[in-house]
């Protein structure tokens, strides 16, 4: 009888712990989908569907991405007066920055477009800046590295002691070199350094178009080297030092943007379970809730070192191996 009893006791404490759990794991659920739902329709009344100021936020590494230029493009569209552009990002591919960048002035000549500069806005961080219609960082941010590269590991001398040798046909000497397999030719060299000036010439040109630089002001710039907030200005790379109130501030004085409007946050989603969906929002909003804001950013924003490896082609990036 006493371990039938204590059978039937077991029993029960194991169906309350059960039940503790399905009562917490709904309660999570029903958070995550209230903290997404805030998020959608933004902070502080603020809402997609009147006037406001609309803000996005350029974090990490800087990809392709289908859905940013859908949000983009429903953007355009919104009923937003202003976009506030909020840039933490040390650049990328340069194909991808040059996407961004048309999304950018697309949206730019609809309503008037700021840019604040975080931590790091460089490189294609930069290109992204240039594309609105004022620039503000901070004394201490870091910005520039106008510039662009090609990187590739050449294992040639470890494949060599290994005892390995990589054999290629091909139909023309310059298909697909350099490998990183063969030594490199100077013509395979030669080949590369006319692309990487090519679009290094594109990257200059958006410098002396938006910075209203001559050629020879944007040389002087032009050397891939970083600057800080306050370099920066002196060297007329942005408009103003500051933060969010500053760029407030200029939109309502420069473009009759008022300062009462809401800030509503744009985020790219697709709906689904990917990067930006469903799932990415509700756990960033749960680590925010649980006081852990840093992971929360890293969540939502940050780049991997997978990211990283996932860049291909031609890079407009300060430090790619830089890992968020």
């Amino acid at each position: 009888m006493t371990l039938e009893a204590d059978a039937i006791v077991e029993r029960r404490r194991l169906r309350r712990r059960v039940s503790f759990w399905r009562i917490a794991a709904l309660l999570l659920a029903a958070v995550a989908i209230i903290v997404l739902g805030l998020r959608l329709t933004g902070v502080g009344g603020g809402s997609k569907s009147s006037a406001h100021v609309a803000r996005v936020e350029l974090s990490g590494v800087i990809l392709g991405s289908d859905t940013r230029h859908k949000m983009f493009r429903k953007l355009e569209k919104s009923h937003a007066k202003a976009l506030l552009l909020e840039i933490d990002s040390p650049g990328g591919g340069v194909t991808a920055s040059e996407e961004l960048y048309d999304d950018i002035r697309a949206v730019a000549a609809k309503m008037p477009v700021v840019a604040v500069i975080g931590s790091v806005a460089a490189s294609g961080g930069y290109i992204a800046a240039l594309a609105s219609d004022h620039i503000v960082a901070r004394q201490t941010s870091t910005t520039g590295s106008i510039g662009v590269l090609a990187q590739y590991p050449n294992v040639t001398d470890l494949l060599s002691k290994l005892g390995v040798t990589v054999e290629e046909v091909k139909s023309a000497p310059l298909k697909a070199a350099p490998n990183g397999f063969t030594p490199t030719s100077p013509e395979a060299r030669a080949a590369l350094k006319d692309v990487i000036m090519d679009s290094f010439a594109w990257f200059k040109s958006l410098v002396g178009e938006r910075r209203h630089m001559s050629a020879a002001e944007v040389e002087t710039v032009a050397d891939g080297r970083i600057y800080t907030g306050r370099q920066a200005l002196q060297k007329n790379l942005i408009d103003q030092l500051g933060g969010d109130d500053e760029a407030r501030a200029w939109l309502a004085k420069e473009k009759g943007v008022s300062s009462s409007l809401p800030v509503v946050d744009w985020k790219p989603s697709d709906g689904g379970w990917s990067e930006w969906g469903l799932a990415r929002s509700s756990l960033a909003g749960l680590a925010d809730l649980a006081g852990m804001p840093v992971l929360a950013a890293r969540i939502r924003h940050g780049a991997t070192s997978a990211d990283v490896q996932a860049l291909d082609g031609i890079l407009a990036i300060w430090h790619p191996s830089l890992n968020h």
